[in-house]
């Protein structure tokens, strides 16, 4: 009878070989820049149907300059899930509260601007270290402790505008989100120094290795030394620091702000982080791919427009995506397991 067991030498000679064996240029291209292929022939066919449109240069200070609020939603999303907390439905409500907040104790209560700014700041960071401390020193489930927080902030939002849109903020605080450079607002540097940041911190230092190591098995981090629920707890945290200054910046660009209108940006904030999976780090939650999902969604939703569709199309778009970018997550990730 044939022996067919692999000794422990064998099978590891075999995995290496695995490794070593060449990939196509073309599979290890595709499977990381074919979203960016797909972009550039979208603005291609937008650019040809609707030349005055796309060639027009606020149309790109819209797709660039506009999306700086779901750029800081989608970093605070990506701060739990990296760290394997599937995922933060607070985010978005969180981003909210802290933009009504500055408005209305600076319009309606009288506050010092730059005060109101940083207790804004402070309350979404306390919402995100009580999401941590549920959900790591209690176990409860991520899903059901955020989701419980977003119905409670967006209470407290509601609650504190009286459901009316809330203006008024000093036209001085407001130059710290709105003013241009080479034609894009602050707020687009400051959107994309974060996620350059956060792609290093990721990429080059311990902590964000640690991050992705947590992430990937919690019990291999704890035995190897690293402070799993720190860091669990730390993802929470930083979160809650980023929802709230986004809000902020968010508030002082427009002027004001209203309860409702952070909950629209949850499906597009969901569906630029997974979409992002399938740029630069196929499976892999990446800052960078998220950023370049972020306006590659702008692109589709704006060039529809441009094509005459109703502006519901914008839901369909991102629900679209979000199912196909989940598909392509799910498989990627397979694949580089």
């Amino acid at each position: 009878m044939t022996n067919t067991k692999t000794s422990p030498n064998e099978t590891v000679a075999i995995a290496t070989a695995r490794e070593t064996q060449p990939r196509s240029w073309i599979g290890w291209a595709s499977s990381r820049f074919s979203v960016i292929v797909v972009w550039i022939l979208l603005i291609a066919i937008f650019a040809v149907l609707r030349p005055q449109n796309m060639f027009h240069a606020g149309t790109w200070a819209s797709i660039f300059g506009g999306q700086s609020d779901l750029v800081f939603l989608s970093a605070a999303l990506l701060c739990t899930i990296i760290v394997g907390e599937f995922v933060d439905m607070s985010v978005a409500s969180n981003f909210g509260l802290a933009s009504i907040l500055t408005v209305v104790l600076n319009v309606n209560h009288g506050w010092n601007v730059w005060v109101a700014a940083l207790f804004a700041i402070a309350i979404a960071t306390l919402a995100g270290l009580i999401n941590g401390l549920l959900v790591v020193r209690l176990g409860v489930n991520t899903i059901v402790v955020t989701l419980g927080m977003g119905t409670v902030l967006l209470g407290i939002a509601s609650w504190a505008s009286n459901l009316q849109p809330v203006s008024g903020l000093p036209a001085e605080f407001s130059k710290v989100a709105t003013t241009t450079f080479g034609g894009l607002p602050t707020t687009f540097y400051l959107a994309l120094v974060l996620m350059l940041g956060f792609a290093y911190l990721l990429q080059f230092t311990p902590l964000g290795r640690n991050m992705r190591f947590v992430g990937e098995n919690r019990e291999v981090s704890r035995l190897a030394g690293v402070r799993v629920n720190r860091i669990r707890i730390g993802a929470f945290v930083s979160a809650g620091v980023i929802a709230g200054l986004g809000g902020v910046l968010s508030a002082a660009y427009f002027g004001g702000a209203e309860a409702m209108t952070s909950q629209t940006y949850m499906l597009p904030m969901f569906a630029a982080t997974f979409l992002g999976t399938a740029i630069f780090q196929p499976g892999r939650f990446n800052p960078l791919g998220t950023l370049v999902a972020v306006y590659f969604l702008a692109t589709g939703v704006l060039g529809l427009k441009f094509l005459g569709a109703s502006p519901a199309i914008s839901n369909i778009f991102y629900g679209g995506v979000l199912i196909i970018a989940v598909s392509i997550s799910t498989v990627l990730h397979r694949r580089t397991r």
